[in-house]
């Protein structure tokens, strides 16, 4: 007894209704990855109005070797100018200060300690 699955009209419904499913998916995703282009668009001109050529170069060189860290200075830098707490525009001496700050504040303090008999 051979079936003939092709025919079935509740296994077509079932596939239609998978296939809207996965549309929508794709085109909320799709919606998604737009506007987020379109935030980073906006966060990098904020960027390129508020820092020197020499800033920006500074932290594109520190994107390259540690992504996080450039992240965390460009919204260290962004939090400063908006508070007031920052003149613009930012300098690469600013930039060294933060990324100072930041070393020092994660650097870890070791201590040894030697028991003598």
């Amino acid at each position: 007894m051979a079936y003939d699955l092709g025919s079935d009209p509740e296994l077509e419904e079932i596939r239609r209704r998978k296939l809207l499913e996965l549309q929508r998916r794709l085109e909320e995703e799709q919606k998604r990855k737009e506007m987020e282009a379109e935030l980073e668009a906006k966060r990098e001109a904020l960027l390129r109005s508020i820092l020197t050529q020499a800033a920006r170069e500074r932290l594109a060189n520190i994107k390259l070797v540690k992504p996080e860290l450039a992240r965390t200075v460009e919204d260290i830098i962004i939090q400063l100018v908006q508070a007031g707490r920052l003149n613009t525009p930012v300098s690469d001496e600013q930039v060294k200060a933060i990324l100072l700050e930041l070393d020092s504040r994660s650097r870890r303090r070791f201590e040894i300690k030697f028991k003598r008999k």
